[in-house]
Order: structure tokens, then C-alpha cells, then sequence
């Protein structure tokens, strides 16, 4: 009987080393500063990490609009599962906001290429999909604005009927879009090339406080003729941030292609997650059926926007109080986001020193910035691109010195950004990439003229590689 007891035991301790080799996994690089925020107890602590809209007591907001469409829900018996495809009225009332017809598909080749500046869960979406990543230039550092030269010249170099991932408004991280010309632009030109646009709408009406208006870049491939996808969100526009509403929108040329592509739709999303929640579908699907719902939906969103927009203001006009070089891009971006143009070691010092909590890329989230904490997240910023400005004037007065003369004003460091031009390009210390001049254009990014430099051979960089940088 021991005998037996102890081979039992022996066989059951076999089953103990199921997770030996395990490893943690990296923690995700947004969520995880929230985990920090919490973990430090100073008063003066700001996040400004996660893209989640705040009031300025910096409260989240439970809009009034979701309030009464949960009311109105509440003695609903309708608690079935939906449909795979998801309610038929949330999926009409999504299709009407962004403006056209009926679900419908395209396929093409399949490589997607995604903005060089990026949200990260784009890249992992496709990665975990098995789909080929490539990147396309964006944002333009030096002018924190859209580098549209280059933008252009990638998608008239990759391959015929490419697939684009194009933020439709308030772009993600930057809150750099293109102009209503520059899409019709960049609408023209995948015409030409027969590239398929798919777009992500997370943030419409959030960007400019407008449906219509932040709906246009999709408008305009439309009048163009485009077969386009749209991932829509409901999750920023009406703060249904743990609700994950959301519709998927696929455009074909006719019915019996969009009755096959659907029905692929649903035999991808049976094993995922076979039928959506109903609560949020419900909510969202109210608030855009009913008029009044809706239009205090849609004034409530411009009221965050119009704050959001003060505290850009607030902000920029802190820090050029200061003295602190210059922060048009703040006001210039638009949507949650400013890409304030920190460094990584920069971010650390504001975290260190200042508790003031952001991802490393320098992308602040303006929801959590207002009229308590604006003077204070501005001198931080201030304090520590003030501290990098002196340390790299005193590099330059050192090495002049070594080589035996004193430095003259005009060879001062600083920053690059310490003396912009109105256009927000640097002076006559810009320096040109190869094939490329300062001369300014629209959004205030250079032109793509040639120049005598040789040119370098364009290498496409990967999302591996990018991400691994």
C-alpha cells in the first residue's frame, strides 16, 4: 500500500514542471506605465500615457448620451446571442456615420504597409495574422509634421495593388493628418498604382469635433471610386473605452462578392470569438438611431475636443513663456495625441524626476492634461529640455576649445529645433537629406527637390526592424 502510494506520488510529481520554461512576457509598453502610475505615491503624479479621455479634475466621463441609452436599454430582453456578423442596426447606423453602403470586401496582395510612426497593436495585429509588414514614411521629425514628399514617393514605389493602413483622422501617435488636398493626392495616386486602402477610424469627431469633416479622407477614395475596408471604433468618441464596440466595413464592386467576402468574415471570427457582446452594440446602436441621442452625442464630443484643444494652447503658450524654444506642433496636431518630439532619455527624466508618466516615443496624451497640472507638466518639460540644451551648448564650447579657439555665438549647438524658421523649419543650420532641399511646403515639411548629393539606395525597413530600434 506504500508502495503504491509513493508511485502515485511519483507520477503525479512528474506533472510539476509544466511551466518551467515559461518565460514572462514583455509587459505592454502602454498599460505598463499605468501599472507604474499607480505604484508611485507622489501628489504631482500625471499620466499621460493611455489615450483615455479625463475631465479637468481629471476624472474619466461617463457621457450624458450613454447614460440615457442605457436607461432606455435597461428592460431589454433581449439578452440572445447576435448574429456573427453582429447587430444588423449597429452595423447600418456605423455604415451611415462613415458614409457609405453596405459591408463588402476586396482582396489583394498581401503585404500591408503601416505608417513608419505607429500605434503598436497595428503592427502586432498583422504580425499575429501572419501578414508581411512594410512601413511608409510619415512623420517628418524635424518639423513635427507630415513628410509628405516622402510619403508620396513610397507609395509610387511599392509594388501595384499594395495594401495601406491609413489612419482616417487624428492620426496615432503623431496627430499629423493630411490636408483635404493632400489626400485627394494621395487618393490619385493609389488609382494609379491600384493599391487597396483600408482605413482605421478610432477617433471620428474626436479629431476635429466633426463627423463630416473627419470622415473626409474616406469621402474623397469614395467620389474616387476606391474599393476600401474601415476598422471603426466607438471606443474614443463616446468613452465606451471597456464596451469594445466597434464594425468592420469592406467595400466590392457587387452583391454576390460581398455575400462570399461576409461570409469568409464570419468563418474567421466563429473560432475567435463566434458572436459579439450585446451590451455595448445595444448602446451605440441607440445613441445613432435616435435623433436626440445622437445630436447630444455629437455636442458632447466637440465640448472634450474644445478642451483638449485649450489645453494644446495652454500648454504651447507654458512653454514658449518660458523661453523654451518652440511648440507650434503642439497646436498644429490634432486628436488625443501630441507627438511632442522628447527623446527617450528625456521621457525618463521627466518619469524620474517629475513622476510625470508618457511612453518613451514622447507621444502625451492630452486628456490628461488641464488646468491643474498644465503649469506644472510644462515647467517639468521645460526643466528638462533646458538641462539637455545646456549640456549640448557646453559640448560645443569644449571641443572648441580643445581645438584651440573660442567658440562664436554662431557656433552654438542647442537643439535643432532652437531656431525654427515661421515655417517650422530649421534656418540655415537645416541639414538636407540626400535629394532633398529646405524648401517649405504645405503642412510645413520640406519639399523633395533634387540636389547634387548622391542619392542612397532606398531600403524598405520592416515592422520587425522598426520595432526592435
Amino acid at each position: 500500500m506504500l508502495r503504491r502510494y509513493y508511485l502515485i506520488r511519483r507520477n503525479l510529481s512528474t506533472w510539476n514542471g509544466w511551466w518551467e520554461k515559461v518565460g514572462p512576457a514583455p509587459s505592454d509598453p502602454t498599460f505598463g506605465i499605468t501599472d507604474a502610475f499607480l505604484g508611485d505615491p507622489s501628489p504631482n503624479k500625471i499620466n499621460l500615457g493611455v489615450g483615455a479621455y479625463r475631465d479637468d479634475q481629471g476624472k474619466p466621463v461617463v457621457l450624458q448620451c450613454v447614460r440615457d441609452a442605457a436607461a432606455k436599454i435597461s428592460g431589454s430582453e433581449f439578452m440572445e446571442y447576435l448574429p456573427i456578423g453582429g447587430s444588423l442596426t449597429l452595423v447600418e447606423e456605423c455604415v451611415k456615420a462613415s458614409i457609405w453602403g453596405e459591408i463588402r470586401c476586396h482582396t489583394g496582395e498581401k503585404v500591408c504597409w503601416s505608417p513608419s510612426s505607429f500605434w503598436h497593436s497595428h503592427h502586432s495585429i498583422w504580425r499575429e495574422a501572419g501578414v508581411p509588414q512594410r512601413t511608409f514614411h510619415y512623420y517628418h521629425p524635424e518639423c513635427k509634421g507630415l513628410d509628405f514628399p516622402a510619403l508620396m514617393d513610397d507609395v509610387k514605389n511599392a509594388p501595384n495593388r499594395s495594401v495601406f493602413l491609413l489612419h482616417a483622422c487624428a492620426h496615432n501617435p503623431t496627430g499629423v493628418d493630411p490636408s483635404e488636398e493632400q489626400w485627394k493626392e494621395i487618393s490619385y495616386q493609389f488609382k494609379v498604382r491600384n493599391h487597396f486602402p483600408f482605413f482605421d477610424m478610432a477617433y471620428q469627431g474626436f479629431a476635429s469635433g466633426n463627423l463630416d469633416r473627419d470622415a473626409q479622407a474616406i469621402r474623397i477614395f469614395l467620389e474616387d471610386g476606391h474599393l476600401i475596408g474601415c476598422a471603426q471604433s466607438f471606443a474614443k468618441n463616446m468613452g465606451l473605452y471597456g464596451q469594445r464596440v466597434g464594425c468592420l466595413s469592406v467595400l466590392c464592386k457587387d452583391e454576390n462578392q460581398a455575400i462570399a467576402v461576409k461570409s469568409q468574415l464570419q468563418q474567421i471570427a466563429r473560432p475567435m470569438y463566434s458572436n459579439p457582446p450585446v451590451y455595448g452594440a445595444l448602446l451605440v446602436s441607440t445613441i445613432l438611431s435616435n435623433p436626440d441621442l445622437k445630436s447630444l452625442w455629437v455636442k458632447e464630443m466637440k465640448g472634450m475636443v474644445d478642451r483638449i484643444t485649450r489645453m494644446r494652447t495652454a500648454l504651447r503658450e507654458n512653454l514658449e513663456k518660458r523661453g523654451s524654444l518652440n511648440w507650434e506642433h503642439i497646436t498644429n496636431q490634432i486628436g488625443m495625441f501630441c507627438y511632442s518630439g522628447l527623446t527617450p532619455e528625456q521621457v525618463d527624466q521627466l518619469t524620474r524626476n517629475f513622476h510625470i508618466y508618457m511612453t518613451r516615443d514622447g507621444r502625451i496624451s492630452m486628456a490628461g492634461v488641464n488646468t491643474h497640472n498644465v503649469d506644472y507638466l510644462a515647467n517639468s518639460i521645460h526643466e528638462v529640455m533646458k538641462s539637455k540644451e545646456e549640456a549640448s551648448e557646453e559640448e560645443g564650447k569644449e571641443s572648441w576649445l580643445r581645438a584651440g579657439r573660442r567658440p562664436r555665438e554662431s557656433d552654438r549647438t542647442g537643439l535643432s529645433i532652437s531656431r525654427r524658421s515661421a515655417s517650422g523649419v530649421d534656418g540655415d543650420e537645416a541639414e538636407l537629406r540626400p535629394g532633398r532641399t529646405g524648401t517649405v511646403q504645405q503642412n510645413g515639411c520640406m519639399k523633395r527637390e533634387k540636389t547634387k548629393t548622391k542619392k542612397k539606395k532606398k531600403r524598405w525597413i520592416s515592422a520587425h526592424d522598426f520595432m526592435g530600434s
